[in-house]
């Protein structure tokens, strides 16, 4: 275990982080009205089934971002030793046990929780992002972003572009509230920040997060989830409009050039 267990209490719902593998999160979403239960990316239905039965949880739905087997990897093997029907989302036809396809706007509910799907392709073609919010949808909500958005990062673009990461990044997962949770896919902060200060040495608000996470790392504490607004304000790949990190990535004012080349440098970047 990289990491501890925690849970996180949001309006109407219970987050619970579940690490896996090397540095990977799964994520059980929490009805806090039904007590049903959807889990985000269980590569280990081991872990995910006992902490379902252990807190008497109703799970129903499984949440996938994207087809990667340390993400998608855990999906038959679940849907095999769950006794119940469970429905398994995704946007690409190459995740396991897959029997809800979605795209773009589509939606559903985990008891009164709603989920809206944010397609994001650019690290693999069919990557979603999953925006969950309780009641009206005016209180505080969590975005799941699997490979697509990390805290301080983003994912490579094994299977798409410059300008679809801007897309995913700058256009749609920015949109959200600024105080909605980002829960990423892997514990990648540390690494992440560090690119971060190296593209912007003079953002204070990147070397604060750099000593709260290893304060958090020391003693194996996720730093799952930032916001939003945290994001816009060190995340490189969240602020190639801004001149400093322009500057940084060659001075072009375009920022979708911007993102090509901060994705180009961070490929070979050694913390």
């Amino acid at each position: 275990m990289h990491s501890t267990t925690e849970a996180v209490k949001l309006e109407g719902m219970e987050i619970k982080i579940l690490p896996a593998l090397q540095d990977n999160y799964m994520y059980l979403i929490v009805d806090a009205k039904t007590r049903e239960a959807a889990v985000v990316d269980p590569v280990d239905p081991e872990l995910v089934i006992k902490t379902v039965q252990e807190d008497q949880l109703t799970l129903s739905k499984v949440l996938t971002t994207h087809h990667h087997w340390d993400h998608a990897g855990g999906n038959e093997k679940l849907v095999k030793l769950w006794e119940k029907q469970l429905d398994v989302y995704g946007g690409d036809d190459r995740i396991g046990a897959l029997n809800q396809k979605v795209q773009q706007d589509d939606s559903f509910t985990i008891g009164s929780l709603n989920v809206k799907c944010l397609s994001t392709p650019c690290h693999t073609t069919g990557h979603i992002c999953y925006h969950v919010t309780a009641g009206e949808g005016n209180g505080e909500g969590a975005v799941f972003t699997g490979d697509t958005l990390f805290q301080g990062g983003c994912g490579r673009f094994f299977e798409g572009t410059p300008e679809e990461m801007y897309e995913a990044l700058c256009t749609k997962l920015s949109a959200l509230p600024d105080n909605t949770k980002v829960f990423c896919g892997h514990e990648y902060t540390l690494q992440n920040m560090s690119f971060a200060r190296h593209v912007e040495p003079d953002n204070e608000v990147i070397q604060q997060r750099i000593e709260w996470a290893k304060h958090r790392r020391a003693s194996q504490d996720p730093t799952v989830p930032s916001t939003i607004g945290e994001e816009k304000s060190w995340n490189p790949f969240m602020r190639v409009h801004e001149a400093t990190v322009q500057k940084h990535a060659g001075g072009a004012t375009d920022p979708i050039v911007t993102m090509g080349k901060l994705r180009k440098e961070k490929d070979n970047f050694k913390a």
